[in-house]
């Protein structure tokens, strides 16, 4: 979170002890290509939404290690003088490609990918992961329960069920760039421009000697924001009532008819549907009703099957934790070294189960879209170097099943990593928030409806290229050598 900490040490301290062996033994400067990709998607769900850029950039841009961090380290007893002499002058030098915040991003593609000297590239994995881990699991979870909300504006309300104060910010932001409408996080409005905004809290309404009275003070103090919390006592006999009273009585006579009720507990169809038709007997049409209670995106879908006259949701602990599936797998791999020469000498990981060996190379990925519906067909990872010709015909490989074969033609291509980072200065400017989320909300609109199932959604293909297949082969047969 930008301004409260030096973020530098936030490592794992086998990076600094790599460090100082590469240093040792003069390897320090090898030039290597390090990839970001993850291996499953959360919850089942057909695609993943990148997000955490910016903080990255921000943590590249300020890292160097101060007096405090060489004195730490110092006492450790493990690096050698001069390493500790070199991290004074320790800045990032190297180059990044990433995907812009809010793309839909799938299994195995790299979503980042990192060129430079061994020392700096291996120092930053720490940081780097946790970044877009925590953020694109935020992001991923958000989107699942905005649209299962069909419309109607979900606000996160997760802050005090959050793991600490970054994970309530910045997961605040994240939700806030996959579709969420605002935040009941301050902060996160203050920082990041995520729209703050809240309602009152039961307290409230035990503070006054009444019901009515609690109601009546609120809409007075704010009658343009008016949401009453109406099951503190009873709802339907005399939370519901007494605000339509207050309503009646105080917003009315003012010609504001942009008011809500909010129901946080029992039987949210059965309350809302009863809750509407009183509302619109009493002549408030206009008035909305906002529901919240542990909701997630499967509760949201049942209540607007089961005919819930609900208007909005709050989501607090099942969102900021993703609570489902509160981990996001993304790993930080060599995928290349650069020898002496400059020539890129490809890296494989292998592995006994088939899903962790990684994919070789200096690469980029190309997303490929149907041109007269504009939606996305699949993905492409080549070499660096490669091109793809629009006017050719493409075949793709099922990502999981390389018998299942599609051949693609009247297609158009895009590029999905840009450049972040060159020499390491900064290259990119992260948008505006706002602008982040309009971008997502293209990004998803241009995925088919089955990738989008909440079960067994469609498959979406990521396919390597002839050569970069072809590479990956001969170092599978040559066991990496």
């Amino acid at each position: 979170m930008k301004g409260h900490m030096n973020y530098t040490l936030l490592c794992d301290f086998y990076e600094l002890t790599m460090g100082n062996g590469y240093f040792k033994t003069g390897m320090g400067e090898q030039v290597c290509y390090f990839d970001v990709f993850f291996r499953n998607v959360p919850d089942g769900g057909g695609f993943a939404i990148a997000a955490g850029l910016e903080q990255v950039i921000d943590y590249i841009e300020n890292l160097n290690f101060d007096e405090d961090d060489i004195a730490y380290l110092r006492s450790k007893n493990v690096f050698a003088e001069e390493f500790l002499d070199y991290l004074k002058t320790f800045r990032f030098t190297g180059d990044i490609w990433a995907v812009p915040e809010g793309t839909p991003i799938f299994p195995g593609e790299p979503i980042l990918t990192v060129r430079a000297p061994a020392i700096e590239a291996q120092f930053i994995e720490t940081f780097i992961l946790l970044t877009l881990n925590h953020q694109s699991l935020i992001a991923t979870k958000t989107n699942r329960i905005v649209r299962a909300a069909d419309g109607r504006p979900v606000s996160e309300f997760g802050s005090r069920r959050a793991q600490g104060p970054d994970a309530a910010v910045l997961g605040a932001r994240a939700s806030y760039i996959a579709g969420c409408a605002g935040t009941a996080c301050t902060i996160a409005d203050q920082i990041y421009g995520s729209p703050a905004g809240g309602t009152m809290a039961h307290s409230w309404v035990q503070m006054f000697p009444d019901e009515y009275t609690a109601f009546k003070t609120y809409c007075e103090l704010y009658p343009h924001a008016a949401t009453l919390l109406v099951d503190t006592y009873n709802v339907l006999k005399s939370g519901v009532p007494n605000a339509i009273k207050v309503f009646q009585e105080v917003l009315l006579p003012q010609g504001i008819t942009d008011c809500a009720i909010r129901l946080d507990s029992g039987d949210l169809t059965y309350l809302s549907r009863k809750a509407r038709k009183m509302l619109d007997a009493a002549g408030l049409t206009d008035c909305k009703i906002v529901a919240s209670n542990s909701l997630d995106e499967y509760i949201i879908r049942d209540l607007l099957l089961q005919g819930a006259k609900i208007d909005s949701f709050g989501v607090g602990e099942r969102l900021i934790t993703s609570k489902s599936e509160p981990v996001f797998g993304g790993v930080y791999k060599l995928a290349a070294v650069e020898d002496k020469d400059g020539n890129i000498i490809p890296k494989i990981k292998i592995s006994e189960n088939a899903a962790k060996i990684t994919n070789p190379h200096f690469k980029k990925v190309f997303r490929l879209f149907e041109r007269e519906s504009g939606k996305a067909i699949g993905d492409l990872i080549c070499l660096h170097d490669e091109v793809i010709d629009e006017s050719k015909p493409l075949e793709l490989f099922h990502p999981e099943e390389t018998w299942k074969r599609k051949t693609i033609s009247n297609f158009t291509v895009e590029p999905l990593l840009t450049p972040i980072f060159q020499g390491g200065k900064k290259v990119y400017q992260s948008p505006p928030i706002d602008e982040i989320r309009a971008y997502c909300k293209a990004q998803i609109d241009r995925q088919w409806d089955e990738v989008k199932r909440f079960e067994n959604p469609h498959t979406y293909y990521v396919d390597l290229s002839q050569k970069l297949w072809d590479i990956k082969q001969s170092l599978l047969k040559g066991q990496g050598k």
